[in-house]
């Protein structure tokens, strides 16, 4: 019969028997968890491992991308150095340009004067010599005869200073505006020239060449809020005035051609 006061023999303690089956089951036990032990172990130094190489990639990675971008930086920074310096350099080209304008229009400004100034000189000496002519009698009607005669030359000579003038202002006004393409200024200069060539006026008075400096030296704007087209130009109204002091100046010089005529060609 079985005595209750011995307990089984259980495989987690030695046999007290000394029968040998408790150590089997001792040892059957112990394997798995041998087994389990070494495959924990070997996870554990895979884990490892694998955790080492892809921090050692990151780094990797993070080393090569501080590189790239550090040479991206410094190309960046030598790029904009360069435009820079290269930007600095077109200012001061653009300054001695504009120094250089500004210089040689205030010496044509200055000739022009002068030249009007010359003009008004001789025109008031003719006025004084017209003056004393209209005081000798016979000499002096002949005189006014002639002038009245070349009034309507200048009166034709005026319009079509004029029609220039119009052409001018349009002209001055394409060249300050942002929307008219530099195309259209460009036919408007060249109708100009064309015209001035053909006008017998306009050779008589040499404003060709006249032109020719307008268009390259004069660069006067109003601001940008003006709607009065004649506010822009400077230069311009110059040549002008000085074309309206010539149209004068040859309506005497034409009246007093024709007074020294022989009498037979006045008829």
């Amino acid at each position: 019969m079985n005595n209750l006061n011995e307990p089984p023999v259980w495989n987690i303690r030695p046999n007290q028997r000394g029968d040998g089956d408790g150590n089997k089951w001792n040892y059957a036990l112990l394997v798995p968890m041998l087994g389990l032990a070494a495959f924990r172990w070997i996870w554990s130094r895979e884990s490892q491992r694998q955790i080492q190489e892809v921090k050692s990639k990151y780094d990797n990675d993070m080393t090569a991308i501080s590189k790239e971008l550090e040479v991206k930086y410094r190309e960046t920074i030598t790029e904009n150095r360069r435009t820079v310096a290269h930007l600095e350099l077109e200012l001061e080209k653009e300054r001695q340009r504009v120094q250089g304008y500004r210089r040689t229009l205030a010496s044509q400004t200055q000739q022009l004067l002068e030249e009007r100034r010359g003009l008004q000189g001789e025109r008031e000496a003719l006025e004084k010599a017209k003056e004393r002519l209209l005081q000798s009698g016979s000499v002096g009607a002949l005189l006014q005869t002639a002038l009245e005669r070349e009034s309507g030359w200048q009166r034709r000579a005026t319009a079509v200073l004029g029609e220039f003038e119009e052409e001018l202002v349009e002209r001055q006004n394409a060249f300050c505006s942002v929307l008219i393409p530099r195309e259209r200024r460009l036919e408007m200069e060249r109708n100009l020239l064309v015209r001035a060539a053909k006008e017998p006026l306009a050779s008589e008075l040499n404003m060709e060449a006249d032109l020719k400096d307008i268009f390259k030296m004069d660069r006067h704007c109003a601001d940008l809020l003006n709607t009065d087209k004649r506010r822009n130009g400077s230069l311009m109204w110059l040549y002008l005035r000085y074309w309206e002091q010539q149209v004068a100046l040859q309506k005497h010089k034409r009246a007093e051609a024709a007074l020294l005529k022989p009498q037979s060609d006045l008829k």
